[in-house]
C-alpha cells in the first residue's frame, strides 16, 4: 500500500464520502444510491459500512447527472456511459498494441 499522499493522486482511490461526492458532482445522495443500484458505480465501503467514492466514479456520476438533467432516462444514461467507457478502454488497448507492434518492427 502506498503512502497516503500517493493514494489521493490515484483516480481509483475511494477518498470521498457520499456527502462530499454529492457536493462535488452536484447530485443528491439519493441519485448516487440510484447509480449504485443501476450498477454504473459501485462505491467502496469503509469499515463502518459507509460508501466511499473515487475520482473516477465521481466523473461517471457527474456525466450521468448531466445526461439525466438533459432528459435522458437514468437507465439509458448509465448504459451509454458504460459503452463510452468500454470504447475508451478498447481504443487505449488498440493504441498500446500499435505501439508495441511499432517497437517490435
Amino acid at each position: 500500500m502506498g503512502q497516503p499522499d500517493d493514494m489521493f493522486g490515484d483516480d481509483d482511490y475511494p477518498a470521498y464520502t457520499m456527502g462530499r461526492a454529492a457536493e462535488i458532482t452536484g447530485a443528491s445522495q439519493d441519485f448516487l444510491r440510484r447509480l449504485d443500484e443501476a450498477k454504473l458505480i459501485t462505491p467502496s465501503r469503509s469499515a463502518g459500512g459507509h460508501r466511499r467514492y473515487s475520482r473516477y466514479q465521481l466523473r461517471l456520476a457527474a456525466r450521468a447527472r448531466e445526461m439525466v438533467e438533459q432528459g435522458t432516462a437514468l437507465e439509458a444514461a448509465c448504459r451509454i456511459i458504460i459503452l463510452e467507457d468500454q470504447l475508451d478502454e478498447a481504443l487505449r488497448q488498440n493504441e498500446n498494441y500499435k505501439r508495441q507492434q511499432e517497437a517490435g518492427a
